[in-house]
Formats: C-alpha cells, structure tokens, sequence
C-alpha cells in the first residue's frame, strides 16, 4: 500500500449518498416486520395456543403475508448494502493512500464487540456478529474481477440447494451439535422445553433469572439454526453482490441504470412471487432436510428471497430517479444514518414490550395486533432520527462505533458551520 501522511476519518455528511441512507431505513422496515415475530414469542406457540387468540384466523393471514413477502427479503437488502460499504471504504481509502483494510478490520472488529453484547446479553437474534465474521472474507475477493465477483455470488447464493443435497443423501443435520450443546444448557438451568415455555419466558412476573437463563442457551440455538439454514454462504453472496454495485459506483450514477432496475423490478416480481408463495407451503407443511422434501423449501427460497429483495431495491431506486432524489422517502434518510442505533432500540422497545421482565405481552397477542405496534415504533424511529440529526452530526452508537474506528474525537454535537 502506498504511505502518506493523510489520516483515514470517516464518511462526513455531504460525501453521503441519501439513496444508500434511504434504502438502509427501507431495510429497517421489513427487519422490524420480521423480528417482531421473534420478540412476540409467536414462533413458540403450538397451533393450539395460536388457534386459541381471539385475533385467530386473521392472525394467520397476516403471519402468512410477513412470511411469504417480508422474511429474509429486507436482511438480504442490509447485506447487500454491507458490501457496498465495504467498496466505498476501499475506494475512499485508497484515492487518499490509506490502507483502507486497517480501517475495515477495525470497524469489523468493534462490530463485533457490539454485536457479541447485544447477542450474548440481550437478544439472541443479533445479526451483527454475523456479518462482521462474514466480512472478514470479503478482502479475499478484492481483486476479483467484476465477472469473478458475480460468479462467485450466484455459486454462493444457489450452493445451499447442492448442501442440502447433500444433507439428504447423507441423512445428517449439520446444526445438530450446537443443538445438543444448547439442550444440555437447558437441563442445567431448569428451561422448559415443551409448551410451558411461554409462561416461562414472556408472561409478566417472568423475571431476570428466567431471561438469562434463556440467553445462555438462545445464541446456540441460533447459530445451529444459522449453520442448519446455510445462512452463511447466502450472507457472502449477498455481500459480494453488493461489493460489485458499489465498485461499479452504481448507487452515484442511478440514471445510468434505468433499464437495469427495471429489469430487476420485472423479473424480480416475475420470479420471486411465485417461489416465496411455494416456499411458504413448505414452511407450513414444516418439511425440513434431511426430509427430502425439504429440498423444496430450500430451493424456492433461493429463488424468492435475492429476487425480491432485488425488485424491492429497484422500486425504490426508480422513484428516487424520477423524483430526482426529492422524494418523500428522503425521510428515511435520517434513520439509515442512524441504522445501528435504531437496530439496537429496535430490541430494547421488544424486549420490553414482550418479554416477561418488561410487559410481558409476548405469546399472549397475535400478528393482527403486533405488527401494527411495530408500525408504529417504525414511525416513532422515522420522527425521532430526523429530530436526531437537527442537532446532532451522527447516531450515538454510530458516534462510538466511528470513534473506536477511527480512534479520533468526534464532535457528535453540530455548531453552526456543519
């Protein structure tokens, strides 16, 4: 790397792209959507107990809609938009003669200590510690050339369908030691394993004890969930696609891009509304590998969650051209600015609101009633992070995160000339 006297600092407001912030707020919409039904302890509830709720059935027709449209779609998004930060670290970085992997093993590694917090100590959901782990590969593919880093995506995208293939053949669960691990942990601390577990966990007057206890375990179950899924080489793909728009600086030349956009809006839809509808079948129907009739699951998410999540972003990337950056949605910028921080707020207000050591309204209220309160803590994020950034320069977790970056003083407070 060339040496130089200049100091790495990070990206100041008018070097921002607002599609990449808006498209970041965008992403927290569905992610809200699809944490809600992990805060509400929905997943936990047999059929009976689901069938039971006084919003049944319409509860299952909105469970239904989340899982065919939102699941897994907007994650995707976050991961792609990952990979374009990566690109714009390296490219910024390396015009001014600054190693720029210095800085983006940096920024992975406080991630991480931020993630491990909020995965070990508050929710087992966390989806940072991932993506800082994954990104640590991403330097591997810095010379690829653009063909290279597109091949390389759709081999890692579609490899889980030759994975489970694989599972099936060999009858074999590649999760199941982590399973085990975590169900030892259970029979050490007293955590129910049957239906009990809701009154154990989010009935109110559960206290920090049952909570803990279910941490100690939870991240385990999460990542044989995680490893069982093939999450892990869906994530890099997605990364790498992202990795490509950002080197090709798709998101500073939009216009250029029209018909491309388009064509990912159409076969996006054309492509990915059928397999999301199919692979909600199989979700039901609960058919997983080694079942070999879990390949359908695993072959029609490939082909439903990257496709919508590619029409999604070209809805979005469409309006903003022709409005030529002046529209409504300008008012999610202030949200991505402040992703992390409002990630973080996004499972404190759950946990709270559902766990028993907060409210305790978990497993006791259907989708019909939970995700409009998850709408409304959206629209609370949107008013209180353009209140935010009225006087403030960056998210209080992203002034810390840039800070232990960078290891420079930032002013977080604006003045008059920023």
């Amino acid at each position: 790397m060339h040496s130089s006297t200049q100091t790495a600092l990070p990206v100041l407001q008018n070097e921002r792209a607002d599609i990449l912030d808006v498209l970041r707020g965008f992403a927290l919409f569905g992610v809200l959507l699809d944490n809600i039904f992990g805060f509400t302890g929905w997943g936990f509830l047999t059929p009976s107990m689901r069938e039971a709720l006084p919003t049944w059935p319409a509860d299952g027709i909105v469970g239904l809609s989340e899982l065919t449209f939102i699941n897994g779609k907007f994650y995707s998004l976050f991961s792609l938009l990952f990979g374009i930060g990566f690109s714009i670290i390296l490219i910024r970085n390396e015009q001014k003669g600054i190693n720029p992997l210095k800085i983006f093993y940096r920024r992975l590694f406080f991630l991480l200590l931020i993630g491990a917090g909020h995965l070990f100590f508050i929710w087992e959901g966390d989806i940072l510690v991932l993506y800082a782990l994954i990104g640590m590969l991403l330097p591997l593919f810095r010379k690829c050339s653009d063909k290279s880093l597109l091949i390389w995506a759709a081999v890692l995208i579609a490899s889980p369908i030759l994975i489970d293939i694989i599972k099936v053949l060999l009858h074999i669960k590649t999760g199941a030691f982590l399973d085990n691990i975590a169900q030892g942990v259970d029979k050490r601390t007293g955590l129910p394993t049957d239906d009990g577990f809701r009154t154990y966990l989010y009935n109110h007057g559960a206290g920090w004890q049952e909570w803990r206890n279910w941490q100690a375990s939870g991240f385990l179950y999460r990542y044989a969930y995680i490893i069982e899924s093939n999450r892990i080489p869906k994530v890099l793909g997605l990364f790498l696609i992202g990795f490509y728009a950002g080197r090709k600086m798709i998101y500073a030349n939009l216009e250029n891009y029209v018909s491309l956009f388009k064509k990912l809006r159409r076969w996006g839809f054309i492509i990915g509304i059928p397999a999301a509808i199919a692979c909600t079948y199989f979700e039901i129907f609960q058919k997983e590998v080694p079942n070999p009739l879990g390949l359908g699951h695993t072959i029609f998410y490939a082909f439903s969650v990257v496709p919508l999540c590619l029409a999604y972003t070209s809805v979005i990337c469409l309006h903003w051209i022709k409005k030529k950056g002046n529209s409504k949605l300008k008012v999610l910028a202030p949200l991505g600015r402040m992703a992390l921080t409002n990630y973080l707020m996004q499972t404190i207000i759950g946990i709270t609101l559902y766990y028993g050591v907060g409210f305790g309204f978990g497993g006791n209220i259907g989708p019909v009633i939970f995700v409009p309160i998850g709408l409304a803590v959206y629209a609370l994020q949107i008013l209180y992070s353009n209140l935010w950034f009225k006087y403030f320069n960056y998210g209080p977790m992203e002034w810390i995160w840039r800070m232990l970056t960078y290891g420079k003083k930032l002013k977080i407070l604006k003045t008059k000339n920023t």
